[in-house]
Parts: C-alpha cells; structure tokens; sequence
C-alpha cells in the first residue's frame, strides 16, 4: 500500500544529508511509477498529492502529467480538485499535454455544480493557451451572464487571460463589462473593472466606449466611500481598499486628455483625498492611487496641490517605502505643477541626509528638477554640502548635476566661477570635460574685471590645491592667458562676502607652475597645459622671469614622454625669438558659446588652434581633421608672420606620412568591403600653444568616418562637391516628416530625425537634425552618436548641443548631420548609427541596424 502524504513529509523531514533526501524521493518516484502501471484508481488522488510535494521540492515529476487528466474526467469532486491543481502546478502552455484536457474543460465549464465550474475557470484563467483560449472563449461568455456571482467572478478573471491571449476578441466582451459594473457582489465588481483595466491596456481605443460609464464608476465608489459598502471587505476600518484602489486606477485611464470625464470625478477625488486616513498603510495605498488619478486627469489646478501637499506628508512618514513612492511620484509630476513642489522643497532637501541610498538618490533627481533663477543659490549649496559626504557612486551624477544647473542659472559670472571652483576642488575627478570647456569660455568673453577676478581666484585655488587635475587644467591655462593681471596688489570682492588683498609676484608663480610640474600627482596632459602657459608667460612677464620660465622648459628637453621633449624644445625656441613672439603668444580669442533653446548651457565650441597658436576660422572642414587653418588673418596690430612659421624657426615642415589602414574597417563591416582609399591623410599635428580644454584631442566636429574608425584613410569628397557641403546649410527646401529612429522605454532615451533638403538647387546634399530627448528620471551623461555612411555618402557629423540629456523631457539636446550623396537618384541615403552613454554611470550603447532614409533623400 502506498505511504501517505503525511509520512513522506515527515520521512522527507527527517532526512539528515540530501544523499538522505534524494533516496528517499528516488524510492518514492519508483512506488508512484508502480502504481500507475498497475492502475490503482483509489491510490491515484494520494499518488498525485505526493507528485505535488516532490515538484515543490524542485525534483521532476513529469510521468505523473497523464494522471492528471485521469482525474479531471472523474466524476467525483474531489479527484477533480486534485487534478485541476496538479494541472496547474506540472504543466504550462507550452505542454503539449494540454491538448488533450480541452475537451474535459469545456464539459466541466457546463457542469451543474457551480464548484466544478470553478475548477476549470481557474485552471483555464492560470494556463490556457491561445488555443484553448480561442476554444474556451464562447463558453467563458455565457458563464458572464451566469446568475451565480461565484460564477460570475471567476469568469470574468479568466476573461483576463483569454484577453491576453487572444486580443481580437476583445470586442466580444465589451457589452459583458457593462453588465459586471451593475451588480452588488463585492467580488463582481473587483473582477469587472479589473477586466476592464485590462481591456484599455490591451487596445487603448476601447476606453472611448468605457467613457459613458464614468458617471455609474464614480457612483460606485462614492457609495463605497461615503456609506460603507461590505463590512466583511473592511481593512483597518478602510472600506473596501481593493475597489477603491482599482476603481481609481481605471478612472485615471478614462479620464486621461477629457474634460468632460475629469470634471464627472473632480469633487470624488478631492473627498477621497480630504478623508481618507493617511495613518494607516492601507489609507496611504489610496491616497497614493487617488493622487495619480490626479495628476493624469483634466484636473482643476487645487486639487493638483492638494495632491502634490498629499505627496508632501509622505515624506514626513517614517516608513522609507512610503518616502520613496513620494519621491518617485514628485519627480513624475514636478514637470506638470513646478510651483506646488516647490513649496516642499525643504522637506525634499532632508532625505539627502537619509541613510537608504535609494531615497537619496530620488531625492538628488528631484531637487535638480526644482532648481531655477530664484532658488539657485540655496539649492547649490545643499547639493555642495552633500557632494562633500557623498558615496562614490553619487559623485559622477552628481557633479555633472551641478555644473549643469550653475551653467544654467547662474546669476552672475563671478558666482558661476566659484561654484564651477567648489565643484572640482571637492570632486574634480568626475567634472565633466564639456564643463571645464565651458569655463574656459566665459571667462574668455569676459572683460578685463573678470578676467583678473577669475585669475586670482584659480591661483589662489592652486596654492590649496593641486590634486583635482581638472581644476589645475583650468587654473594654469588662466595662467598662462591671464598671468600678468596677478602682479597687480588688488582687493578680491569675493561672492560671498568680504574682500581679500592679493599679492603676487613673478617669482610666485613661477614656483606655482614648477611645483606642478614636480608634483607625482600631475598627470602628463596636466603638464602640457603647464609647459604651454610658460611659454606664454615668457611673452608678459620680466625678462629676469623670463630666464627661469626658459629653465623651467628646458628641465623636460630630455623626458620620457615624447610629447613632452618636443613641447619643451620647441617652446624653448620660440621663447627665444622675440620678433614673432608677441603674435605667437598672443591671447586666444574668445571662443562662440552656443546655447540651444531650452538646453542647459550648450558646451561652448572650442577655439581649434594651430601649433603655431593661430586661431581657425570658419567651420568644419571634412579634409581637415586636425582642423589647421593657416591661412587665418593675423590679430590686428600682430607683427607679420613669415610664410613658413616652421621654417622660420629652424624646425621645418612634417613629412606627409599616409594613414595606416585599420584592420577592422566597421564601414566594411556595416556596407560591405570597398576599395582603400589612396589619398594620404595629413601628418598628424598635436596643437601645442593654443591647448584647447581637452588636450591632444581632435576638434569639436570630427567627420563620423574618424570616429567610428580613427585610423582609416579618409576618402577624398568627389569634385564639385568639397566646397557645397562645408557651406553652411541654408535655405528652403523640401522636408519629410520627423523619423522615430530610437525610443529605450527602460534608459527613457528618444531620438527623432529631421530631414530636410534646405538647398532646392543642389538635392544632392541632405541636412538632417537630430533631436534627444530624455522620459526617463535618471541623467543620461557622456552621450555622444556615431554615424558610418557607404562610400558614395560623404558626411559632416557637427557637435551635439549638450553631452548630458537632463530628465523628465526637461531639456532637448539637438544634434546636426550634413550628407553629400554623389549617387543622388540612383542609390538612397544610408546610416548606420550608434549611441554611447551613462546612466547612473553604468555605460550603455544602442545600435540602429541600417537606416534608408525616405525616398528622394
């Protein structure tokens, strides 16, 4: 006789090793095997109980499946209810088993007994497959219109799952829905709005039909509100919390961009939100709901600060889950009511201080929502007090969320300096390079008050520190461009208040850029940046300063580091020559800084020079890659420049030297293989005077063909077309409606193409402007989009407006592609395109297959 269930468990219990167990299951699999050969139908339902337990266990089970179905087609209750359960628990959908208990759940769904009915609905609700779904749905329909509300309820839930399975029938149970709305049965009505919150998910166009059932919701959950409903469903003395909580998730969904439905539930919303207990967890689960209905809906602007007030006192509640739900929800609807959020903003502040890393964080993203011109300087401060006790893993996210709301809403550039300076002494490892840049650029544009304020501030920085490399990178090219305003004893007007007397001699900063340039903590391009401002603080200070600055470059003539050698002899040099060294040295003009509408301070272009120090002119050139423009006008008033800068200074002109052709061509990869191109690159030339932030690096806009694939040949631009496709694009022309290229639900990032053809006489050249856009609550940082394009596209990739996409839609980052089509009418414009970014600081990239462009691109 088999053991009963009792005794295995116990057995099983008792059991000391899991050798122990695995024999003990073993032996029992084999009596189970035995006696459904032999066909013993009284051990069967034991057997099959037993088969439970073992799956439970983890141990398979799959010979006792055709049992199940032996039980199902018993005619007593009792067999059926273990067999429906274990067909439940062993099998899923994708059994093929399961073809053969349809025909047993459609009997069993007509049976008298109302229990049996509840077994198959169950068991059809949990594992139907589209074929049993689209089998079983008739039979399903007429139990809605059952006059047993048992039968009713378990109907609708499995409607759920045929709905899911089979979406076309969903018209078949519309009328149904109506129906379930107007009985009284508690468990009716849970089932029937669900099934209707399920219907609007699966095709949102059907809650056009629902919408006449706005007034019947609302009379329901009035009732349920105001008189009690069933005290049986009451939970810590709340009404009937799991319909109140669904019927308000389905009228957020109707009441969604309509008026008419919003105005029909305006005063409910506002009762529920005024009475309900918010002391008790379950009252906060239906504020929390009712809140969200909220500020979906048409709502009337009281009652969207009523519920943002709601999210306010959650905050203040000592359970951290309920703090988070505030936070999280405060981020989704501070775009919508900025000013009621404003008015927590101090509540907002303290869980900075919290010590769950989550709520910090929420918090961190909140309050960089809610910075603005006149709160700015308060709001800094806190996010500088805590940059200086934050994790490391806040430290990334969060610099670049300061730089971002200083750039943006700085009331005065002398404010802005001192913040950008807090912000990389305390954490200059992670500041942006794109902050640094446009640093270097305001103070450029300044005048001579900013100028001299801006120097003395970095050289008081540096005689503090000289550790954050970010900062020295600034405060020595300050140096070198403003390095003799510090001989002048000046008071300091600081920001914040008082002043302070500034005494600077020659030989103090003499010994400043040495103790850099000794330090083991300065990186290489730290002292190319230092060698570069000596050089030019040969042209501005005392000749007696002179000759220990031309020390000082010597001291590298025999480093290591190549780069350094040639820096420090050629400098030497050009040091010693004073009838071009006032033009060479000569201070670089202020770059342009573009803002885009709505960006938070665009990162300014910046100023590519010659190794001569000769500013470029003009825009991109795609045969330019290093961006060398020699032939740009002279300073007025400058001394004449030889025609032949190198040649004049004894060190002649580079060899050309032809690029080496990559091994791993992606364009090859992505189009297919092509002839090398034979025409040789330009040597490459590291600007040496005219340092741009980012050292040895090539400009702003490199052409996406050196991005994608840096060491590759450049092809040549076909006759006719070098010049028009460095021509700035202008015009009217023909356009295409926006493209939806990517859309990352899970990162929030979105990017739309325009296209546009603003040159009706020269249809071979394409401008396209691509639009980023972040839905997502977290800050996407270092975003940066690669392009490769066949070798009949020539293509100009221009730099985007901003390298951090802000959250929640607040800021659009704009991005322009110019493409030349040599085959214009006989082959279509391609792209293949790439996205690289952070989120959180955990990098991301997204790829597009190949893009084909609209047709007469």
């Amino acid at each position: 006789m088999s053991a009963r269930l009792r005794d295995l468990i116990k057995v099983v219990r008792a059991a000391k090793t899991a050798q122990d167990e695995r024999e003990i299951i073993s032996k029992e699999c084999a009596a189970i095997r035995t006696s459904f050969k032999e066909e013993e139908a009284d051990n069967r339902p034991r057997n099959v109980a037993k088969l439970l337990y073992i799956h439970m266990m983890g141990y398979p089970t799959h010979f006792g499946q055709m049992e199940c179905l032996k039980l199902i087609v018993s005619p007593q209750y009792s067999d059926k209810r273990i067999g429906y359960l274990a067909l439940m628990l062993l099998l899923d959908e994708r059994q093929e088993v399961l073809m053969l208990v349809t025909n047993s759940l459609k009997m069993d769904l007509m049976h008298v007994n109302q229990y049996v009915v509840g077994l198959a609905l169950a068991a059809l609700g949990n594992i139907s497959s589209e074929g049993m779904a689209r089998d079983c749905a008739p039979e399903v329909e007429k139990l809605l219109n059952s006059q047993n509300p048992y039968i009713r309820k378990k109907a609708a839930l499995c409607a759920i799952r045929i709905l899911r399975k089979v979406p076309d029938l969903l018209e078949n149970f519309v009328p149904k829905v109506r129906a379930l709305l107007s009985e009284k049965d508690h468990g009716v009505l849970l089932t029937g709005v669900s099934l209707m919150i399920e219907m609007c998910r699966i095709q949102p166009s059907v809650a056009q039909d629902f919408k006449k059932m706005v007034p019947s919701l609302v009379k329901i959950l009035k009732s349920v509100v105001s008189y009690g409903y069933s005290p049986e469903y009451d939970v810590s003395g709340i009404t009937d919390p799991f319909l109140q909580v669904k019927i308000l998730r389905v009228l957020r969904l109707l009441g969604e961009d309509d008026a008419t439905a919003s105005d029909q539930m305006n005063d409910l919303l506002a009762q529920i939100a005024t009475n309900t207990d918010p002391l008790k967890n379950v009252g906060n689960a239906i504020l929390y709901e009712c809140v969200n209905t909220i500020m979906s809906i048409k709502s009337e602007d009281g009652l969207r600060v009523l519920a943002v007030n709601i999210l306010g006192r959650f905050l203040s509640n000592r359970d951290n889950n309920i703090r988070y739900v505030a936070l999280n929800t405060l981020c989704k609807v501070v775009s919508i009511d900025t000013d009621a959020v404003q008015r927590h903003r101090n509540t907002i502040v303290d869980c900075l201080k919290d010590n769950d890393i989550s709520i910090r964080r929420r918090a961190l993203e909140l309050i960089y929502s809610l910075v603005n011109e006149s709160n700015v300087r308060v709001l800094v401060r806190e996010l500088i007090n805590f940059l200086l006790v934050a994790d490391v893993e806040f430290r990334s996210d969060l610099t670049a969320k300061l730089c971002m709301v200083t750039e943006k809403f700085a009331p005065t550039p002398r404010w802005r300096i001192d913040t950008i300076l807090k912000v990389m002494s305390i954490a200059g490892a992670y500041v942006p390079d794109v902050v640094a840049s446009n640093l270097v650029a305001l103070i450029s544009s300044g005048g001579a008050d900013l100028h001299t304020y801006a120097v003395q501030k970095m050289y008081l920085a540096l005689s503090e520190d000289i550790t954050q490399q970010s900062l020295v990178q600034v405060a020595v090219w300050c140096l070198g461009e403003f390095g003799e305003l510090l001989l002048r004893s000046t008071a300091i007007s600081l920001e914040d208040a008082g002043s302070q007397t500034l005494s600077v001699s020659e030989s103090d900063v003499t010994a400043l850029l040495s103790k850099i340039l000794r330090a083991p903590t300065s990186k290489t391009s730290t002292k190319r940046y230092v060698l570069t401002a000596i050089v030019k603080l040969t042209a501005r200070f005392s000749p007696q300063a002179q000759q220990q600055l031309k020390a000082l470059l010597l001291e590298f003539k025999q480093h290591l580091n190549v780069e350094l050698q040639q820096r420090s002899i050629e400098f030497a040099q050009i040091a010693s020559l004073d009838n071009i060294k006032p033009t060479l040295l000569a201070r670089m003009p202020a770059p342009e800084i573009k803002h885009d509408a709505g960006a938070v301070a665009a990162p300014a272009t910046p100023s590519v020079t010659s190794p001569l120090g000769i500013p470029s002119t003009g825009g991109v050139d795609l045969l330019d890659l290093m961006d060398l423009n020699l032939s740009a006008p002279a300073p007025t008033g400058a001394a004449p420049v030889a025609a032949n800068p190198l040649a004049a200074l004894g060190l002649g002109a580079p060899a050309p030297t032809a690029a080496p052709v990559s091994g791993n061509d992606l364009l090859a990869e992505l189009f297919g293989p092509s002839a090398p191109a034979t025409t040789p690159a330009p040597a490459a030339m590291t600007p040496a005077l005219g340092v741009p932030l980012t050292p040895a690096t090539a400009p702003a806009a490199t052409p996406s063909f050196a991005t994608l694939n840096p060491s590759a040949p450049l092809t040549p631009v076909p006759a006719g077309m070098d010049g028009s496709l460095l021509t700035p694009l202008s015009g009217v022309g023909q356009t295409w409606p926006p493209i939806n290229v990517l859309d990352a639900p899970e990162d929030g990032l979105s990017v739309v193409f325009e296209v546009s053809k603003p040159q009706p006489q020269n249809p071979q050249f394409t401008l396209i402007v691509a639009t980023f856009t972040n839905r997502g609550s977290m800050s996407l940082t270092d975003f940066e989009m690669k392009c490769a394009v066949p070798n009949y596209l020539k293509l100009v990739l221009l730099p985007a407006s901003n390298t951090l996409i802000a959250p929640n839609n607040s800021v659009k980052v704009t991005q322009q592609i110019k493409i030349a089509n040599s085959a214009h009418g006989q082959k279509p414009v391609k792209l293949k395109l790439r996205f690289d970014y952070k989120v959180g600081g955990s990098p991301r990239t997204r790829e597009i297959p190949p893009l084909d462009l609209p047709a007469g691109v």
